[in-house]
């Protein structure tokens, strides 16, 4: 079984990194929430890779490059998680590879950028390419190079597979219960960081009353994730069409005056 699933996960790996963002532009095919589905579908557990997939999207959807900082990479992170959760299986299972997918993510993502000089050397070669003015060579050969470029990561996504959980199972099943209660409880918590951070990045005085709305809704009324959000949905539908309907009157009231400032001309001119 873990050499199957150390198979598909790098071909997915490999496949999905080539497409997105190499061959068809950034077009979100490498997030948790597609990726771990998929390999949740190929491994026969696809309800565990639904599951899989909404909480890593939830950790890893406030992280993201800036300046020159380097985040952890989601796409390899959710599927050793989501493998790691199926091949192992059993009860925490699913919370410790939620718990694992940061430091994997953060691993791969160090070794992408270490790799990243070798590829900077062929830009000589991309420059005589274009100067040969062979947009169809130039597009083949850069496909080729791109899907080239995929391989390091598919094998080493191959081989934690293949080999690493094994050695991660029989690790953590030496660990005492405590150590695993603590990876469950962290893993729980991934998702609330996640949307910490994402939070952080949004948050406005404006907007802060509706956190403690849905807070209230949650705790209090015990409404579920998905009341919640259509309520939510509800709200900011109807702050939109307020919020453009005071901006369509505005607009009438600018072009008011210019309308009026135009008519004694026109009178004028109708007149002689």
């Amino acid at each position: 079984m873990s050499i199957t699933a150390a198979i598909i996960c790098a071909v997915v790996y490999a496949v999905i990194n080539w497409l997105d963002p190499y061959t068809l532009s950034w077009q979100c095919l490498n997030r948790p929430i597609v990726v771990a589905p998929l390999v949740g579908l190929l491994l026969g557990d696809f309800q565990t890779g639904i599951i899989m997939g909404a909480s890593l999207e939830a950790i890893f959807m406030g992280i993201s490059a800036v300046g020159g900082s380097v985040p952890s990479d989601c796409l390899s992170g959710s599927i050793i998680a989501v493998a790691y959760a199926i091949v192992v299986g059993g009860d925490g299972a699913m919370e410790t590879g939620l718990a694992l997918s940061l430091t994997i993510g953060t691993v791969m993502s160090t070794i992408n950028t270490m790799l990243m000089p070798l590829w900077a050397g062929l830009a000589p070669y991309w420059e005589r390419l274009a100067s040969e003015c062979k947009p169809n060579k130039f597009r083949a050969i850069s496909m080729v190079v791109n899907f080239i470029a995929c391989l390091p990561g598919a094998a080493i996504i191959f081989l934690g597979v293949a080999f690493g959980i094994e050695g991660l199972q029989a690790g953590l099943a030496a660990c005492p219960a405590w150590v695993m209660t603590g990876l469950a409880v962290a893993g729980t918590m991934m998702t609330a960081v996640g949307f910490g951070i994402l939070l952080s990045m949004i948050w406005s005085t404006d907007i802060a009353v509706f956190y403690f709305v849905g807070f209230i809704c949650a705790k209090s009324l015990g409404l579920s994730s998905l009341g919640i959000a259509v309520i939510g949905a509800a709200i900011a539908l109807t702050l939109f069409f307020i919020d453009k309907r005071i901006i369509d009157a505005k607009n009438a009231v600018a072009a008011a005056p210019a309308a009026g400032a135009a008519a004694p001309a026109n009178s004028e001119e109708d007149f002689f």
